[in-house]
């Protein structure tokens, strides 16, 4: 099966045609959002078209079909069993981990993260009055670790209420082994600290790591939230389905409560019938892309070694997403923002988004397209970094 490239270009992609609104230069080569340049497996066009063919467009309930393929998953790859009154329904994990947030703290209340992270998460925070509370991971070059012991602190002088964790983690790209996972619920369960383990990136695990499910390595179901979603594994985030799983029934009942409330229980009869096709076919597919990104990982951490190595690159344990350090060279988000847009003519996620003026030196590359535009970038970086 060949990964087919589709120039997204005119398409209303976020990624390409939002350019000018975001970076203020529509001609940018698009690397930053998180989604892919590739056509979708084929076993999804072949779903959607069929139901295209032969529905309605009413109102939808999703099937057996739907959950069973989920369950299978989860157990097949990840070796999580997941029950089917467990799982909850969200358009996206941004907005459920809003929703636990908006019910389970109250303004000012303390919400705890390991940063750098995905700046949704610190935006949920603070747009929602909570206080924010940023514990730094440990970096040794552009190894990451985490200091639990700051991070115990940090959740007692501020009465922590919240944590909201991303794993494999985003933006570093570290997959968190059992220990590490462990020790964290064990300092959040002392401290009755209610956990949302955001795994939107399970699927995406290389080398030898592993991920493993947050809820799957110990008693942690009375205060510990799973999310995940097919959106990010099969590039499918424009149709809208997530998948939260709540064991426990009291946090799960006050999930649906405040879905009822707010009347934001059902999906998109073409989110639900494409995630089906996904879970149950696409597993191929996603193997191709797995490798294509693995390679376009190792091509900028071997270029820039040899002609740049002064640009430091975090090793891809999981994820699509590069995090790549230029503190030798630059020491404000501006610096970097001129450099990378009127110089490289490249559009990133800036290391700022994620936590602050302690990543300005940072930008995040997504790898999930082809190997030419990964080359263009690296050349660009390559040329205008011999420059300086």
């Amino acid at each position: 099966m060949a990964l087919k490239y589709i120039d997204r270009r005119g398409t209303d992609s976020a990624k390409w045609d939002a350019l000018d609104s975001q970076f203020g230069d529509p001609d940018l080569l698009a690397m930053w959002v998180a989604d892919m340049d590739f056509k979708e497996a084929p076993c999804i066009t072949e779903a959607l078209k069929k139901y295209i063919d032969t529905a309605a467009f009413g109102y939808y309930s999703p099937g057996k079909g739907y959950f069973d393929a989920f369950i299978e998953w989860e157990k097949k790859y990840h070796g999580y069993e997941v029950k089917r009154e467990w799982i909850c329904f969200a358009p996206g994990i941004v907005p459920a981990f809003n929703w636990v947030l908006l019910w389970a703290t109250k303004p000012d209340d303390a919400v705890i993260l390991l940063t750098p992270v995905y700046y949704p998460m610190i935006n949920a925070a603070k747009w929602n009055d909570r206080t924010l509370i940023q514990c730094d991971l440990v970096r040794n070059g552009m190894d990451y670790t985490i200091d639990f012991e700051k991070f115990e602190k940090d959740i007692v002088e501020n009465d922590v209420k919240l944590f909201i964790m991303s794993s494999p983690h985003n933006p570093i790209g570290r997959v968190w082994t059992p220990e590490e996972l462990r020790r964290l619920m064990e300092i959040c369960r002392k401290h009755n600290v209610l956990v949302i383990s955001d795994e939107i990136h399970q699927d995406f695990v290389f080398g030898d790591n592993k991920h493993y499910p947050t809820a799957t390595l110990g008693d942690y179901d009375d205060f510990c939230i799973t999310m995940t979603a097919a959106s990010k594994t099969f590039n499918l985030a424009g149709l809208q389905n997530s998948i939260v799983i709540i064991p426990n029934e009291e946090l799960r009942e006050r999930y649906l409560d405040y879905q009822r409330r707010i009347h934001t229980y059902d999906g998109n009869a073409f989110g639900f019938v494409a995630v089906e096709a996904a879970y149950k076919g696409g597993r191929a597919w996603l193997e191709e892309i797995k490798t294509q990104i693995y390679s376009n990982f190792e091509y900028v951490r071997d270029t820039f070694a040899k002609e740049i190595p002064d640009v430091t690159v975090a090793d891809l344990q999981g994820t699509y997403l590069l995090w790549m350090n230029f503190e030798k060279y630059f020491k404000t988000q501006e610096e970097v923002k001129t450099f990378m847009q009127d110089k490289c003519g490249i559009a990133f996620d800036y290391g700022e988004w994620f936590g602050g003026d302690n990543f300005v030196s940072f930008v995040r590359m997504n790898l999930a397209t082809t190997h030419e535009l990964v080359d263009q970038a690296v050349q660009a970086i390559v040329r205008e970094i011999k420059k300086l």
